[in-house]
């Protein structure tokens, strides 16, 4: 994995912060100074911290861990469901429902009845809903895809998450909080860092920052991903001697 250049954040827009009066003081160590308002964000410690955060995603995704991505904000949500999509992790993108974590059996339960109506309206026999009852349960089918499709898989709580904004998601940042769920997060200049396991200070408003940090932490994930494979590929072939 290659470390992210300086260049590379610059070009991603990585450094724009938000204008000096909403700014948090807590976020001065990654400040590098104040142009025309607003801030700019330090991309050395970005770099660093993006390092930082990337080593310790792959080793939850080498120990077969889940990490879920939330990014509800227009500009990020298919940036984020991709990424997630493309190693297999659980994301919300839709709306952050309350008690998402905190009352996770009540929102499986939720995903289970998604998937009964899935079977339900995949099952060409089944001649006794009308055309009407049909097109009810399609589109109750749908708006629940919305809310749940992205945790579908998901068995039990997640060990981390990664957010797009703490400000933005401050409810799924409670909650992780709360249950001592490990987090990674883009934070802007207008954000408190210390609320975050892995602070990466960057502009999380522009999509080509999203990308970018998004997509070098999805593939630090890849990286566990395939390492663990290998890992259990030589087991086996030990095994099998």
């Amino acid at each position: 994995m290659q470390k992210p250049t300086y260049k590379e954040l610059l070009d991603a827009g990585c450094h724009f912060g938000h204008l000096r009066k909403k700014w948090n003081p807590k976020m001065t160590p990654y400040i590098f100074m104040e142009h025309k308002g607003i801030h700019i964000i330090d991309l050395n410690r970005t770099a660093e911290c993006l390092e930082r955060a990337a080593l310790a995603m792959k080793t939850l995704a080498k120990s077969g861990k889940k990490i879920m991505f939330v990014a509800t904000k227009k500009q990020a949500r298919d940036i984020v469901q991709k990424a997630a999509e493309s190693v297999g992790m659980p994301f919300v993108t839709e709306r952050w429902l309350g008690g998402m974590m905190t009352n996770f059996m009540t929102i499986r339960k939720s995903v289970k009845k998604m998937q009964g109506i899935e079977r339900m309206l995949g099952d060409t026999t089944l001649t006794s809903i009308t055309k009407k009852e049909r097109l009810t349960l399609s589109r109750e089918h749908n708006k629940m895809v919305k809310h749940f499709g992205g945790i579908e898989q998901l068995n039990r709580l997640p060990s981390a998450v990664f957010i797009v904004d703490i400000h933005h998601e401050h409810l799924a940042l409670a909650e992780a909080r709360k249950l001592g769920v490990k987090t990674f997060g883009m934070v802007d200049t207008n954000s408190d860092p210390t609320l975050v396991d892995f602070p990466i200070p960057s502009n999380d408003d522009a999509s080509k920052a999203i990308f970018f940090v998004t997509n070098y932490l999805v593939e630090a994930i890849r990286e566990g991903i395939e390492e663990r494979k290998a890992v259990k590929s030589e087991e086996k072939e030990g095994a099998d001697a």
